[in-house]
C-alpha cells in the first residue's frame, strides 16, 4: 500500500489530483491524504464517492508519505516541499516555485520522464500551457528541430481556481461577485494578460511558456514568443500556434507523428466541422490538436491549433503520471 499526500487538497486542482489518484489502477487501496492550511483542518471533501478528512501540512509531513502532491501555490512549495523530500519522500509540485531550479526536473512523463533519477526527491509540474504545446510539439522538435514558436493561448477561467469561475458565473447571472479573480469583467469579454506584467511588458505566465519549453525540451537555442489571454470559458486551455522548423517537412509527415504521439489526439478534418474545442476537450485526459496547416507565408512553417482541460493533462494528471512512473520504476514506495 502507498502513502500519498496531497498538499492544497481543498482547491481545484487539489481535489482533482485525489480523484485521479483514486482511479488509478496502480494506487487501489493506497491512503491519500488530503492536506491543506490549518484553517482546513477537520474539513471533510466528498470526492469521487469518497470522505477525506483535511488535516495540516505538518499532520502530513508526520505521516511520512512515499509521495507528496503538492498544489497549494509557491509559497507553500517553497516552505514545505523540501521538508518532505528531506525525509525521503518524493515531492510532485504544481506551482511555479521549484520549475528553473537547474537540478529539478521539469516533467511531462511522455517526453522527458527519464530526467528523473532515484536520487531526485522534487520533481516540477509545469504550466498548463506549457504541458499541452510541448507534448504536440516534442515530437516535432525531434524530426524537423524547432527554430521558432509563436503562441497565443486562450485560457479558461478555472486556470484561476474557484474564484475565477464564481466570476464568471456570477456576471453571467448577475449576481454581485463577492471576490474578482480579474481587474474587468470576464462575461462577454477577453482580457489579454495572464500573470504579473514584468519591466518587459511581458507577463509572468508569458514568460513561463519560454522558458520552461527550452528545459522540457532540451534546447536553450528555441526561440519562443507568448501572448496570454483569458477568456470566458468554463474549462480547457486553447492554443493557437506557429512553429518554424530549421527543416522543410511535408504535411502527412507531421500528421503520421503527431498520431504516433502518445497522448495526442488529433481532430481535423474541415469538412465535418471537427477541430479541437474546450467545449469538447473538458473532462478529457488527452491533448487535441487540429488546423494543422503550412504557413504559406514564409519557409518550414507550421500553423497549429491544440485544446486540452488544464485541469487535467495541465495539472492533475500529468502529476499522477508522474506518481505512477515513480511506482512502476520502483524508485517510491515500500518496496524503493
Amino acid at each position: 500500500m502507498y502513502n500519498l499526500a496531497v498538499i492544497g487538497a481543498t482547491g481545484l486542482v487539489g481535489r482533482t489530483m485525489i480523484n485521479k489518484l483514486l482511479a488509478s489502477d496502480i494506487f487501489i487501496g493506497s491512503r491519500i491524504l488530503a492536506a491543506a492550511s490549518s484553517g482546513s483542518k477537520g474539513k471533510v471533501l466528498e470526492i469521487s464517492g469518497r470522505s477525506f478528512e483535511v488535516i495540516t501540512v505538518d499532520e502530513a509531513l508526520a505521516m511520512k508519505p512515499h509521495i507528496a502532491l503538492f498544489s497549494a501555490g509557491a509559497g507553500v512549495s517553497g516552505q514545505a516541499a523540501g521538508q518532505f523530500a528531506d525525509q525521503g519522500c518524493f515531492v510532485i509540485d504544481n506551482s511555479s516555485f521549484w520549475r528553473m531550479y537547474p537540478d529539478v526536473p521539469l516533467v511531462v512523463p511522455e517526453i522527458n520522464a527519464h530526467t528523473i533519477s532515484p536520487e531526485t526527491r522534487i520533481i516540477a509540474n509545469p504550466n498548463c500551457s506549457t504541458i499541452q504545446m510541448v507534448l504536440v510539439l516534442s515530437g516535432l522538435h525531434r524530426r524537423y528541430k524547432i527554430r521558432r514558436i509563436v503562441v497565443s493561448t486562450y485560457q479558461s477561467v478555472t486556470g484561476s481556481g474557484q474564484k475565477g469561475i464564481d466570476q464568471l458565473n456570477h456576471e453571467e447571472t448577475g449576481l454581485p461577485v463577492a471576490e474578482f479573480a480579474y481587474p474587468h469583467q470576464i462575461f462577454r469579454n477577453l482580457i489579454p494578460h495572464g500573470g504579473n506584467f514584468t519591466a518587459s511588458g511581458y507577463t509572468s505566465e508569458e514568460i513561463k511558456l519560454v522558458d520552461e519549453t527550452r528545459k522540457i525540451l532540451g534546447d536553450s537555442s528555441i526561440m519562443v514568443t507568448a501572448t496570454v489571454v483569458r477568456v470566458p470559458v468554463r474549462g480547457g486551455h486553447s492554443e493557437s500556434i506557429n512553429v518554424a522548423f530549421e527543416n522543410e517537412f511535408e504535411i502527412q509527415e507531421v500528421v503520421r507523428i503527431l498520431e504516433n504521439t502518445p497522448g495526442v489526439v488529433i481532430q481535423d478534418d474541415p469538412s465535418q466541422n471537427l477541430y479541437p474545442m474546450p467545449l469538447f476537450a473538458e473532462g478529457k485526459d488527452e491533448v487535441f490538436v487540429g488546423r494543422i496547416r503550412r504557413d504559406e507565408s514564409q519557409p518550414c512553417s507550421l500553423n497549429l491549433w491544440i485544446v486540452s482541460d488544464n485541469l487535467l493533462k495541465g495539472a492533475a494528471t500529468n502529476a499522477v503520471q508522474i506518481a505512477e512512473y515513480l511506482i512502476k520504476r520502483k524508485m517510491a514506495g515500500p518496496a524503493a
